[in-house]
C-alpha cells in the first residue's frame, strides 16, 4: 500500500495524515507522470480505497470500509480543486493566527472527537464516499496549520506541474516537487534564454 497519486510524481511525501491532502491534489493528471486519477469512477473508487487505507496505517487504524457512489464524483473533484486553491497562496501568505467566526464561516464536513482510555483526543472522519474523505482532509489540515507542518505542503513552481510536496529544507525555500525533474527543466530553459540573450548585439 502506497500514497500512489505522489509517488508517481517522485515528490517528498509529508508526514503522517497530512500525506492524505497531499494524496488529494496529487490525483491532477500531468501529462509527463500520469493521467487524472479522478477522471472516471473507477479509477476515482480505486484511489479513495488505497488513499483511506494508507491513511488508516498511518494513525493506527483499521482501513475504513468505504463506497464512492458516482452521485459522490463531482464532490471529490470540488474539494481537491478548494483544498489546491489554498496551497496556491504562498506560505508566508497564508492566514495564521485563532480561528476568525466573524466574518464569513464556510461548513466544510463532519468528524467525531473521541478519547481513549488515558484521555488523549483525537479526531476521526465522519460519514462515508466523498463526505468521508472530506472530513479526513479538513481535519488533517486543521491539524497541520495547528502544528505549523502547513506552511511546508507547497505546490510545484513549474506552472504545467503543480504538484503538492512537502518542503522539508532547514530553511523552507524549496519551490519544485522534483529538482531533478521540472528544477532542471526551469533551469535548461533559463540557461538557453541567457545564451539567446548574450548572443543579440545592440538594437537586434
Amino acid at each position: 500500500m502506497s500514497w500512489m497519486a505522489t509517488e508517481r510524481f517522485e515528490a517528498r511525501t509529508a508526514p503522517g495524515g497530512l500525506a492524505l491532502v497531499q494524496e488529494l491534489v496529487n490525483t491532477h493528471g500531468v501529462t509527463r507522470f500520469g493521467a487524472d486519477l479522478l477522471a472516471d469512477l473507477t479509477t476515482a473508487r480505486h484511489w479513495l480505497s488505497g488513499a483511506a487505507g494508507q491513511w488508516a496505517q498511518a494513525h493506527g487504524l483499521e482501513p475504513p470500509e468505504l463506497s464512492l457512489p458516482a452521485t459522490d464524483l463531482d464532490a471529490v473533484r470540488e474539494l481537491r480543486t478548494a483544498v489546491k486553491g489554498m496551497l496556491e497562496i504562498p506560505p508566508g501568505e497564508r492566514s495564521t493566527g485563532p480561528f476568525d467566526a466573524s466574518g464569513v464561516v464556510l461548513p466544510r464536513a463532519q468528524a467525531h472527537l473521541v478519547a481513549d482510555e488515558r484521555g488523549r483526543v483525537a479526531i476521526l472522519p465522519a460519514g462515508t464516499g466523498a463526505s468521508w474523505l472530506a472530513s479526513a482532509v479538513w481535519s488533517e489540515i486543521l491539524l497541520a496549520q495547528h502544528d505549523g507542518s502547513w506552511s511546508h505542503l507547497k505546490l510545484c513552481r513549474g506552472p504545467r506541474c503543480r504538484t503538492a510536496f512537502y518542503d522539508a529544507s532547514r530553511n523552507g525555500s524549496a519551490v519544485w516537487h522534483n529538482v531533478r525533474t521540472c528544477g532542471n527543466m526551469a533551469n535548461l530553459r533559463a540557461s538557453r534564454a541567457r545564451r539567446k540573450g548574450a548572443g543579440q548585439g545592440p538594437g537586434e
